[in-house]
């Protein structure tokens, strides 16, 4: 049987959801309850705090990027053998793509399509009694949404406190639980979100800490009891690995990876074989496949340009066998990097492709690609969903489709043209891969 889910979200960012998430994953962890988590939409880094949280996997659930199949095999694999499912919402509650109902990436969806109730975190400072119209529009917004109750963060005083559940209790929203304004419960970032779980400073303390802080902030057993929905028995085989043996970068510098992707190539009987770039590994001459993930190259530009055994390794490695590079691994594929300082470092120069940190520009958005030619990714015209969050940028000329990766589109089928290089067996671009074959 699947185990009861609920979704912790918020009515806009920055409210303290991914604080407030851990904190009850940790505590019910703590408990003696297994818990499994998940995160919405196209996030690579919470998965990891999640897993760090409760000993368990997290899986990403994107209603646009995700064909319904794909996405109830995950929220499946997800619900089975637990006792509670905790998915941790992105942006606001509602916030999504222009797109047909239930298929707009917004947390709602999931909420929706699962039962899931909805536990409402609301960063209540600089509001009081205010805070509950707020909330109130959320219940009311969408009908196939059910709020449990909420939990008040960055709460100044008990005074505020009463004020801020005097509103809420003439809205009729029931008040789970309470956190005052600490700035010690607050994560460390970097430009791509949080720093990620492997190099956070005494994580395992910094989660028992939240978990202290629930035990003694919010009514877990009134949160365990809204938990509710029901997730259908399934299972999906449309994740295809690139290759048998794939040699994965993982370390500070490579690490953005997908865990459904990852679990998919390792349920079609693929092995993983990471080596460490910054470490001066090479790929593993017995691997027929390399992939180079996104993460932090801009960071590290420097020890990955005197990586010598590596960058060599990996050359030796695309005379005959695939290469692919996800948006890090991709500026790393190219010929040059340049670093936050302006500063121009050689790379593997695989692909003719020069990156800039420097002339730093946000890139955010859903990709929806149709390959210009066959590769690791899948044959000429498949069609690819994925996602593109950086910084860095292309200061070389944009190729012409007989070397360009694909055509892309975004999530409004607004066309932004090429995207992306493949040179001989080297293929790569600054959208990571959520799923294939969507139409």
């Amino acid at each position: 049987m699947s185990a009861p889910g609920l979704l912790v979200a918020a009515p806009r960012s920055s409210s303290g959801k991914t604080t407030v998430a851990l904190a009850l994953m940790r505590a019910l962890t703590r408990r003696g309850l297994r818990i499994r988590a998940a995160k919405c939409g196209p996030d690579y880094i919470d998965p990891a705090f999640h897993r760090a949280a409760t000993g368990r996997p997290s899986f990403n659930l994107d209603s646009f990027a995700m064909a319904p199949p794909l996405l109830d095999a995950l929220a499946s694999a997800t619900a089975t053998d637990a006792d509670l499912v905790i998915a941790e919402g992105s942006m606001g509650l509602f916030d999504g793509v222009r797109a047909a109902e239930s298929r707009t990436g917004a947390n709602a969806d999931i909420a929706a399509r699962f039962g899931w109730p909805v536990v409402l975190v609301v960063d209540v400072s600089g509001a009081a009694q205010s805070a509950a119209a707020v909330a109130l529009g959320c219940k009311l917004y969408d009908s196939r949404v059910t709020i449990a109750g909420v939990i008040l963060n960055k709460v100044a005083s008990a005074r505020h406190r009463r004020l801020v559940e005097a509103g809420m209790e003439r809205v009729g929203l029931p008040v789970l639980g309470v956190l005052m304004r600490d700035a010690q419960l607050v994560l460390p970032e970097r430009h791509l979100g949080l720093v990620q779980a492997g190099e956070t400073t005494d994580l395992e303390a910094r989660l028992d800490r939240l978990a202290d802080l629930a035990e003694a902030g919010i009514d877990l057993d009134a949160v365990t009891a809204s938990a509710g929905g029901a997730v259908p028995v399934s299972t999906d085989s449309s994740i295809v690995p690139p290759g048998q043996r794939i040699a994965v970068a993982r370390d500070a510098a490579f690490s953005f990876l997908y865990p459904h992707i990852e679990a998919g190539w390792r349920r079609a009987g693929a092995e993983l074989v990471p080596f460490s770039p910054l470490a001066d590994e090479p790929p593993h001459a017995g691997c027929d496949v390399c992939w180079l993930p996104g993460g932090y190259p801009e960071l590290h530009a420097g020890r990955l340009a005197s990586a010598s055994r590596f960058m060599d390794g990996l050359r030796t490695f695309a005379q005959a066998r695939p290469v692919h590079g996800e948006c890090g691994g991709y500026m790393v594929l190219g010929q040059s990097l340049e670093d936050a300082d302006g500063v121009t470092h050689a790379m593997a120069a695989l692909l003719p492709v020069r990156t800039s940190y420097h002339r730093r520009k946000l890139h955010l958005g859903y990709r929806v690609a149709r390959l210009c030619g066959d590769g690791v990714l899948g044959r000429r015209g498949a069609r690819l969903v994925g996602h593109e969050f950086h910084y860095a940028s292309e200061v070389s000329p944009v190729p012409d489709e007989s070397a360009a990766l694909a055509q892309v589109a975004d999530a409004e089928d607004v066309a932004l043209g090429l995207a992306g290089h493949r040179h001989g067996t080297v293929t790569g671009s600054f959208f990571h891969v959520i799923a294939a074959d969507q139409a």
